[in-house]
């Protein structure tokens, strides 16, 4: 396999599991040095498995939420490993209710995880990246909800439009110095995050894409590795869909 993130040290928050996961493990098989940041003591498992086949990764745990935490997670992986190079703001959570019925402190923590915790990620990353003074790569993990709505999702929608927004503002800002910033735009992916649905809505969730199935991490975190390598270096400020079609109907 290529090892197109060699002498590279990457982010992962959110690593623990899903999405997240197959990223760690995808940069991690090319070459990547990776921490991996999650508030689950599951990263740790996950870092120590990796490690034990040879690869070179880390845990740190970390609220996105919180702006030390961030700063923490920023500065001890440059302690360690020397340089930021890419970056994953993949953490968050889902949530469903209209809104008429959202309670607004449900809504204040997905707006919080969601967008606050992508902000906070970027604004250390790209400090380090500037920094450096060798550019880097962001990636953003948004959603088809940052691109399309849909009933029961206000919150999460809300937050996703912003970090599509907030993205493209940062790549007019930082394109100059040699930071690309994108967003991946996952449609349904089996993750645990869907794992407690009731089969009803896994099939209804299922036939709104054309492709016919749900996505699966993997398949989104190769789009992630694209858009932060050296293969996608004319590609900032996009929204990569992957989606199965979602958006295209």
């Amino acid at each position: 396999m290529a090892e197109r993130f060699r002498n590279k040290t990457v982010i992962v928050t959110g690593g623990a599991s899903g999405i997240g996961e197959a990223a760690a493990r995808l940069f991690a098989s090319e070459g990547g040095r990776v921490v991996i940041s999650d508030m689950s003591e599951k990263g740790k498992d996950l870092s120590d498995s990796l490690n034990s086949e040879g690869y070179e990764t880390t845990f740190i745990k970390t609220d996105v939420t919180n702006e030390e935490d961030v700063k923490h997670l920023v500065n001890s992986t440059v302690e360690k490993y020397g340089s930021l190079d890419v970056l994953f703001a993949n953490a968050g959570i889902g949530g469903m209710s209209l809104v008429h019925e959202t309670d607004f402190s449900a809504w204040k923590k997905i707006i919080d995880v969601n967008l606050h915790g992508v902000f906070l990620c970027n604004k250390y990353a790209i400090a380090q990246m500037l920094k450096q003074e060798t550019g880097g790569a962001i990636v953003n993990n948004d959603s088809i909800h940052g691109v399309v709505g849909k009933a029961g999702v206000g919150a999460y929608s809300a937050a996703k439009g912003g970090v599509k927004l907030l993205t493209q503002s940062a790549t007019a800002e930082y394109a100059s110095k040699g930071i690309r910033i994108n967003n991946v735009n996952p449609g349904y992916i089996d993750t645990p995050l869907l794992a407690d649905l009731p089969e009803e809505m896994r099939q209804e969730l299922i036939r709104l894409h054309p492709i016919g199935r749900l996505g699966k991490p993997e398949e989104v975190a190769k789009a992630v590795a694209f858009l932060a390598s050296d293969d996608a270096s004319f590609i900032t400020g996009a929204s990569l869909l992957v989606d199965g079609g979602y958006t295209s109907v």
